[in-house]
């Protein structure tokens, strides 16, 4: 097998409602597909996280070093890729651009072998997975306490077991829609808070202090991503588990997190990470540390495939006689594209996932949509 081509589909809405979190604004939704095509036939998809034409960019970049080669191997053109611009970067852009290549590279294996990408990495542990609805964005011209606690009780109705909200803003609101949202969805559904790095140091402390009492499964990304010591600090004074990682990239960005415990949960991103190749190797180091893994998901539907692949070969805790089963974020916030770009939807029943068991990431996509949603004058 041969690679011959190396494209990048980007994908473009205007949204009538803008949304915020702490740290970017969201006037449209825009993201980018990676297609890698063989001498056979055979058509791979990936997904980028982050700033669509930025990724298409580096993705071309890297096609020069990518036609010709095998697609099986995996290892080999990982390594080629990030060793070919390791000295401008070893996170950001050049690794979420390798992440939708990587990607990709093992739809396209899945589908030489006959098997879902899950079975390459190892086997299904599972077939389904439960899902926690990702949405509370800031929404123009709206109170903000009364929308998040009402989509919340919307997501509780439609049956997901839990939700996560965004903070970050300012804590006595934050505090307001926290207990909003508890007192709306009742005290048995699961609920996390996501400051998208809002807060410095001791404005997280005080939000977790205060939220502590409203039953909060894990406070995501309270201060900016560099700042490990203030995650570590942040861990020991304050009682809510700490979840970060989806803008730590490769398995040396997650190294020092996970080997020094500034976390609880590591939140590795399949589009961001480094694809298949290294989301194991991070996997594998944060279970040697006793950190647990509940995988990052903000894409359309071939971002969530490559989760649901992913989550399907994770292996449960040996210690307990229950596993601990993983769930999976599903971004609730409006994306017309999403789900269309795909023959078959992947959506939720009473806030389960079915887990994909065609070949590769088991998707099939739909052309005509990628085209509807192509870039245009507004």
């Amino acid at each position: 097998m041969k690679i011959v081509a190396v494209r990048t589909h980007l994908l473009d809405h205007r949204l009538a409602t803008a949304f915020e979190s702490a740290s970017m604004r969201f006037d449209r939704r825009t993201h980018v597909l990676v297609e890698i095509e063989c001498a056979d036939g055979t058509i791979g998809w990936g997904e980028c996280l982050g700033p669509a034409r930025a990724n298409a960019a580096v993705v071309a970049t890297y096609a020069q070093w990518l036609i010709g080669q095998n697609p099986l191997e995996t290892e080999k053109i990982w390594a080629t890729l990030y060793n070919a611009l390791r000295d401008q970067g070893q996170r950001g852009l050049t690794v979420t651009a390798l992440s939708g290549i990587d990607i990709a590279l093992w739809d396209i294996k899945g589908k030489h072998f006959g098997v879902p990408v899950s079975t390459l990495l190892g086997g299904r542990f599972r077939e389904t997975v439960r899902a926690y609805a990702t949405g509370s964005f800031k929404r123009d011209g709206v109170d903000r306490v009364e929308d998040n606690a009402a989509e919340m009780a919307g997501h509780r109705e439609a049956g997901f077991h839990a939700c996560k909200i965004k903070i970050g803003f300012n804590i006595e609101e934050d505090l307001r829609v926290i207990r909003a949202v508890r007192e709306a969805i009742g005290p048995e559904m699961r609920l996390m808070i996501d400051a998208n790095h809002g807060y410095d140091a001791i404005e997280a402390m005080r939000v977790g202090q205060a939220a502590a009492e409203y039953g909060i499964d894990w406070f995501e990304e309270p201060v900016v991503p560099e700042q490990l010591d203030a995650y570590r600090e942040l861990r020991a004074r304050q009682p809510i588990p700490l979840a970060g990682g989806e803008t730590w990239h490769t398995r040396w960005g997650f190294r020092e997190p996970i080997e020094t415990r500034a976390v609880d949960i590591v939140q590795p991103d399949l589009a961001g990470c480094g694809g298949f190749t290294e989301a194991r190797r991070i996997a594998d180091l944060a279970e040697l540390h006793g950190v647990r893994v509940v995988p990052h998901v903000w894409g359309t539907a071939v971002h969530i495939a490559a989760a649901l692949q992913f989550m399907a070969a994770m292996v449960p805790s040996p210690v307990r006689r229950t596993p601990l089963e993983p769930i999976m974020e599903f971004d609730r916030t409006h994306n017309p594209f999403r789900q269309a770009i795909v023959t078959k939807p992947i959506e939720h029943v009473n806030g389960v996932l079915t887990i994909p068991d065609g070949p590769g990431l088991g998707i099939e996509i739909d052309r005509a949509a990628l085209a509807e949603f192509s870039p245009k004058e507004d």
